[in-house]
């Protein structure tokens, strides 16, 4: 990528700058029921029916949740209990940023507006904003567009509340499933992709690749 100030960088939330604890709480609260050999296949289960439940049409993030774990524990033949998947949901918006999201974002925050897109209920995702460390724009989630990532449509409502195109932006994230196939689909050529290990890198997509949010204001040539 060469050097572009865009009007806009626009952000994925969970898992790119608040460190996104779903797989820590499964391990702790699955402990005494699923093998120690076989929680990391539990966890990617999990991930995946995640993943699955936003693919639908929209509903409200405590039933993405609860519904991902009622199939995870069905294909476990573990009993569900809504209690302890109820968890996960109240547990979201304490959590805070990555060590190294504040100091990269403020940078980035003195010259470009940066604005969220996350899949997110509204009753979750200040308290998670908050947290960052640095001043944020504009905040959208599912809940406004009634679409999660990677529907194009939840790209579509923020640009259109935006009033740009997908020409104007930045897009950041560390997820190529959730966010950076989708933007490649929808014409937004200037990405960053966020190595944090969730998901291997697939040049393809053509974004630039940085370790952590550190490296994001050398992206623009701050």
């Amino acid at each position: 990528m060469t050097t572009f100030r865009p009007k806009y960088v626009t952000f994925d939330c969970y898992g790119t700058l608040t460190r996104f604890r779903m797989t820590d709480m499964a391990r702790e609260l699955y402990a005494d029921v699923v093998p120690p050999e076989g929680m990391e296949q539990f966890c990617k289960d999990f991930a995946a029916y995640r993943l699955d439940e936003v693919l639908g049409p929209w509903q409200p993030y405590r039933y993405v949740l609860l519904n991902a774990v009622e199939r995870t524990c069905k294909k476990w033949g573990i009993a569900f209990d809504p209690a302890i998947a109820n968890r996960f949901y109240e547990a979201v918006p304490t959590w805070g940023p990555w060590d190294d999201v504040p100091a990269g974002l403020s940078k980035v925050a003195k010259e470009v507006p940066l604005v969220i897109l996350s899949n997110a209920s509204n009753s979750q995702i200040h308290s998670n904003v908050a947290k960052l460390g640095a001043p944020v724009h504009a905040v959208f989630t599912a809940e406004d567009a009634q679409a999660y990532k990677p529907h194009m449509r939840a790209f579509e409502y923020m640009l259109d509340h935006l009033g740009c195109g997908p020409e104007d932006i930045l897009h950041v994230s560390s997820s190529l499933r959730y966010d950076l196939m989708t933007a490649h689909d929808l014409g937004i050529r200037n990405k960053v992709f966020v190595a944090r290990g969730h998901e291997p890198s697939t040049p393809y997509y053509g974004y630039t690749e940085i370790r952590d949010i550190g490296g994001l204001p050398g992206v623009i040539g701050l």
